[in-house]
């Protein structure tokens, strides 16, 4: 409504006015609080810190690298990883089930019924370490009495009752499988066999040996493999089987990337694999830390 300005009067603009509404707060922060909630934007600026979680070591996709899910997307199921995860868990607060990689001397104590005190131990070296989850296994190797013994042991198997790391070390190789064509020497371990004592935080060591195979047949045909650990295999190659090692060879595959995409797990989400079970491993490998320290500690038996 259009009102003539010889009629305003200040009563009428007073009553007229519209107050001033203030939608932030004009008045100076106290120092401590503006000093704690700078604290909080640098320790969490990209969020609440309860939705944050623990970082865990980029060492534990080797050390453990059955709690990662098999890359292929059509075996993925993200309910039955999670529920795997735990059982696994679950079972490493039963046994200590320690480090080891291809190459390293285990003896495995198992539960067996036809054997002598239903308890069966075995010493030999770790060819194979394969499959993912509840279905990880690996696979020791042994001669005994001139004859090649191999067990196949599914790593969170109820049965097994200890595993124990005589020799911690690794090999050029991922798996020694070319060991059952190789001279009996390089597969050949005490069955009493102690363990060696190594200091805490030292690298694990690489054993570059590379073994003599014997002569063919093999089981597989090895010059298409690109191993590092052979070193006589081709003194049983005539021309014909390196043409045809040559036409099976694939460079261009060390370039594709797409396919590395295929057969790994992305670094996010073993990042966050990692992370959901990184609290437990953690508190597991402390309690290990301090079990071996007490059994390292022999109490006097006389006193000065």
């Amino acid at each position: 409504m259009m009102v003539p300005s010889r009629l305003l009067t200040p009563q009428l603009l007073k009553q007229a006015s519209f107050k001033r509404i203030v939608t932030f707060s004009t008045k100076h922060l106290h120092k401590e609080t503006a000093n704690a909630n700078a604290t909080n934007t640098a320790k969490h600026p990209g969020g609440n810190a309860d939705s944050r979680k623990s970082i865990a070591p980029t060492t534990y996709r080797f050390i453990y690298p059955e709690f990662l899910p098999d890359p292929k997307v059509e075996w993925r199921n993200p309910i039955r990883e999670k529920l795997e995860r735990m059982d696994m868990i679950d079972r490493r607060t039963q046994i200590e089930i320690p480090e080891f990689y291809v190459g390293s001397i285990l003896v495995v104590t198992s539960s067996d019924p036809h054997a002598a005190g239903k308890i069966s131990r075995f010493v030999g070296i770790c060819i194979q370490r394969e499959r993912c989850g509840l279905r990880a296994r690996f696979i020791l190797r042994n001669v005994i009495d001139e004859q090649g013994v191999e067990v196949l042991y599914e790593m969170y198997d109820p049965t097994i009752q200890k595993i124990e790391v005589l020799r911690l070390e690794k090999r050029v190789d991922d798996h020694l499988l070319y060991l059952r064509d190789a001279l009996p020497e390089y597969s050949t371990f005490d069955p009493n066999m102690e363990a060696e004592v190594v200091e805490d935080g030292t690298p694990v060591p690489i054993n570059e040996i590379q073994v003599r195979l014997r002569p063919r047949p093999w089981l597989e045909r090895w010059e298409r493999q690109n191993l590092k650990g052979i070193s006589n295999i081709d003194e049983y190659l005539n021309d014909k089987r390196r043409r045809t090692a040559l036409e099976h060879e694939k460079p261009w595959e060390k370039f594709d990337l797409m396919k590395q995409y295929r057969s790994t797990i992305p670094e996010e989400e073993q990042k966050e694999i990692y992370a959901e079970v990184y609290s437990q491993l953690h508190q597991m490998e402390l309690q290990r830390k301090k079990n071996k320290r007490k059994r390292s500690f022999v109490k006097p038996t006389k006193l000065a």
